[in-house]
């Protein structure tokens, strides 16, 4: 498992940002704020993994 998050890691990346993208864009077309919170969660999930974190944060 490990060998293969390794040998993919790129295509995962892609899969992940893609899946960011996708997320955003339907949370940005819906009126609900239920679905704006779940990606907020998921976005925080992200940054951490990203180390986006003390001073790397965006503004």
């Amino acid at each position: 498992m490990l060998n293969f998050i390794i040998n993919h890691l790129n295509d995962l990346w892609i899969v992940i940002s893609s899946i960011v993208s996708g997320a955003s864009a339907i949370t940005a077309l819906t009126p609900t704020q239920k679905d704006d919170n779940i990606l907020a969660q998921f976005k925080k999930l992200m940054n951490v993994l990203a180390l986006n974190i003390g001073n790397a944060k965006q503004a």
